[in-house]
């Protein structure tokens, strides 16, 4: 059984199920788990067996991956289509017209503190239907808790691994990947019940923390993910909302400074659109475009496109004032806000201290004293 910190997806064109609803299960519950979803595809009938043995012993919903064309086929005569759908993506991983076409999946996956994926391996890799899913909703699946189940008839799992963390880098991996083969598929009730112990999924006390982005009137979610930085971020949105003024820089971000400085926990990281991120540990930047440099990760936009989030920050126009809150703006209360914008800090997001010489910034506009 190959180790790593976990994820699975399930999929492999064509399965015999009712498409891409989601079934609640009524099973024994495991003490302290949050809420759970199983994503799976099948299409020999091996993950859909791993899924009833899985769902026997937790309480989880079910969601079934389905290709859209249903005439596509990877049976035995027919690999060679599977190897060219593994092919195209691996070509260019970050094309969305590189993945084939699924069903839609009615699910709100922000509802699930964990994910269980059960997926097929193809060619060594993780079937290409179910990097569709996994491709489509990593943005959703940022901050969660994620295990995986690889079925195969005997290759190593190692690729699959691979592929799953390309797909879903801002995840929690719960722990190992469960690996059940041809040789050990009559013992996968026992081999579940001996994995699941040891997965660090998320209690229901723990649930992923949203944050309000509010610009121009309009309010936008993140997810945050976890670490010190947003932990003391909550801390003090708990005692009031935060606004300052974002500005453009190098044509892929918005950025200014909080009026505070966070812990930071920098890493090297290439920024996506929509990716928050802390800098220097007192200055938020809304990314609309790709960047690299070490940074402290915050948290992502949900669902939004490049495009929407251009649109939204302005990006490459004025200044915005942007406000962030814990809990869903009402419009009522400016009180806040007005206090923020009564101080005045330095460039580096500090407050500045009375007689202060140089540039500081009060009332979102730079003053040379």
């Amino acid at each position: 059984m190959k180790q790593i910190f976990l994820f699975l997806a399930a999929m492999l064109l064509t399965c015999c199920s009712s498409g891409s609803d989601v079934k609640a299960e009524t099973t024994q519950r495991t003490a302290n788990m949050g809420k759970t979803l199983i994503v799976y595809y099948s299409y020999t009938g091996n993950c859909k067996a791993i899924v009833n043995s899985l769902a026997s012993q937790i309480t989880a919903d079910q969601l079934e991956i389905q290709p859209a064309e249903k005439g596509l086929r990877y049976e035995a005569n027919n690999y060679a289509l599977g190897r060219q759908l593994l092919s195209a993506i691996k070509d260019t991983p970050n094309d969305a017209s590189s993945y084939p076409a699924i069903d839609p999946v009615n699910v709100n996956l922000s509802d699930y503190q964990n994910v269980i994926i059960v997926t097929p391996l193809w060619w060594n890799q993780m079937a290409a239907i179910m990097q569709t899913f996994l491709f489509n909703n990593s943005a959703q699946m940022s901050g969660m808790t994620v295990a995986m189940i690889v079925s195969s008839y005997s290759s190593s799992i190692s690729g699959v691994v691979t592929d799953a963390q390309r797909l879903l880098p801002n995840v929690n991996w719960a722990g190992d990947v469960l690996w059940i083969n041809n040789a050990n598929h009559s013992n996968r009730s026992s081999l579940i019940k001996n994995w699941l112990p040891a997965q660090r999924f998320k209690p229901s006390s723990d649930m992923t923390q949203k944050l309000y982005l509010t610009i121009g009137g309009v309010t936008k979610t993140a997810t945050l993910v976890s670490n010190s930085s947003t932990k003391a971020l909550v801390a003090q949105l708990q005692k009031g909302n935060i606004t300052y003024e974002a500005h453009d820089y190098g044509d892929f971000e918005k950025v200014g400074p909080l009026g505070y400085t966070f812990p930071r926990n920098d890493e090297d990281i290439t920024t996506q659109p929509g990716d928050l991120i802390l800098y220097l540990g007192s200055n938020l930047c809304i990314y609309y475009d790709i960047n690299s440099w070490d940074f402290t990760r915050i948290g992502k936009l949900d669902n939004m496109t490049q495009a929407d989030i251009k649109a939204w920050v302005n990006a490459g126009g004025d200044n915005v004032s942007v406000t962030l809150s814990i809990s869903q703006p009402t419009g009522i209360s400016q009180i806040k806000g007005e206090e923020t914008k009564s101080q005045t800090y330095t460039l580096t997001g500090t407050l500045a201290q009375a007689g202060q010489k140089g540039i500081i910034i009060r009332n979102g506009k730079k003053i040379i004293k």
